[in-house]
């Protein structure tokens, strides 16, 4: 059996799976399925791979309706566009597979994880609550790449450490679990439960499962969205600079001067900078096309 992948239009592999025995064999839906979701992690070097192997086995051979929802995952995380919507896809599906009170995931950027996105809607710290690898247990979990279930009391853990933005810091469950990418963490992923709750080793694996499936999703959005971010920047610094020319030749001021005017409109009009800049340069641009208008 033999699953074919393309990208662009292109074939760019064929991923194929044989029995053990030289024989006859009808592949059942769950081989294809397990043959799609691998084919679609190749990007992860071997000992990933393998380990997200060790996690599946026990899920293929107690529950195939399981490997059928990673399955689904893997199949939507390729449709989704943005870095927050990979986000938001790994949350819906997390919570779906373990019923929970609340759902969070955190992506470590440089030294510090940031919750980018959660089951519950909080605006005020999703992108914007940070934590030092190490601190909390969540930080704990991304520190030390292995996972972490506490069934009740969880803030009585002498790793815990309290949010006051998060009502999730009162609930009594918590699990954590970190999400890698060819051997290293990526984020962490927490799942938590406002009464007892006892964590099976069955819902710690496949948690642990996705995690293998969606970390270098979850980096490769990042990056995307890290890069996007770069190029947007790189623009408005040049839009900047080209504002503070002209102010610089037709006020005469210098380089410092010009950069504070420019920063002094923008708090005043409560605009970004860059458009302060670009209608200083739509200005230059009509200013210096007048006499060919005339």
């Amino acid at each position: 059996m033999g699953q074919p992948h393309c990208a662009a239009a292109r074939l760019i592999r064929v991923l194929t799976m044989h029995p053990r025995e030289k024989r006859c064999e009808n592949f059942a839906p769950i081989h294809k399925k397990i043959l799609y979701v691998s084919d679609q992690n190749l990007e992860l070097d071997f000992p990933t791979l393998a380990s997200y192997r060790i996690a599946m086995d026990p899920l293929i051979s107690v529950e195939d309706s399981h490997v059928d929802v990673l399955h689904e995952i893997s199949v939507r995380l390729n449709t989704s566009d943005g870095f927050h919507e990979v986000l938001t896809r790994v949350v819906d599906f997390a919570s779906a597979l373990v019923h929970c009170d609340s759902c969070l995931v955190y992506v470590l950027e440089g030294d510090e994880l940031v919750l980018r996105a959660s089951k519950n809607p909080h605006p005020e710290v999703v992108d914007r609550l940070k934590l030092k690898v190490g601190e909390g247990i969540t930080g704990w979990v991304a520190e030390h790449s292995e996972p972490v279930a506490i069934p009740e009391k969880a803030a009585h853990d002498p790793r815990f450490q309290f949010f006051h933005e998060l009502p999730e810091d009162s609930y009594e469950a918590f699990l954590s679990v970190p999400l890698m990418c060819r051997g290293r963490v990526v984020g962490v992923i927490n799942l938590q439960h406002k009464q007892h709750h006892v964590y099976r080793r069955r819902e710690i694996r496949i948690i642990s499962a996705i995690g293998f499936l969606v970390g270098a999703e979850i980096e490769l959005a990042r990056l995307e969205h890290a890069n996007s971010n770069l190029a947007e920047q790189l623009q408005t610094r040049k839009i900047v600079e080209r504002a503070k020319g002209i102010l610089q030749r037709d006020l005469g001021l210098n380089e410092e001067q010009a950069y504070l005017a420019i920063q002094r409109q923008s708090r005043q009009k409560r605009k970004p900078m860059r458009e302060i800049a670009e209608a200083i340069v739509l200005s230059d641009e009509v200013r210096g096309n007048t006499p060919h208008l005339l």
